[in-house]
């Protein structure tokens, strides 16, 4: 399985998983300017921007460990222009993702509130 592949199966892992948790999804793969955010849901009047990160193997680490500052800054800039664009009033949280797809077995953590915008 090549690396879009590989994200795509995740994406779609991810949205499975959140829709079991009574996520209502609001759109995926957001874009705007150079970021995009994976996964964007609605659940407890919240508005969850859900980065998802997939792996073939943890031998370097959980994939949480790919979410740098630099992205997690990337991730809430995308979010400011979805609120905006979508007059959207709710909470924001971040949430990450992280799936390991073994062989014999698929690994996924969700991390909610996996970070948070400095203020």
């Amino acid at each position: 399985m090549n690396h879009i592949e590989l994200g795509k199966e995740g994406e779609r892992l991810a949205v499975q998983l959140l829709k079991k948790k009574q996520h209502t999804i609001l759109v995926q793969n957001y874009r705007y300017r150079r970021g995009e955010v994976d996964v964007i849901s609605l659940h407890n009047n919240q508005v969850i921007a859900t980065e998802v990160k997939t792996r073939e193997t943890d031998a370097f680490g959980s994939p949480f460990n790919a979410v740098s500052r630099s992205k997690q800054r990337q991730i809430i800039s995308v979010m400011n222009a979805f609120i905006e664009q979508n007059n959207r009033t709710e909470e924001v949280r971040f949430d990450v993702i992280s799936i390991v797809l073994h062989r014999q077995k698929t690994e996924i953590e969700h991390i909610e509130s996996a970070f948070y915008p400095l203020v």
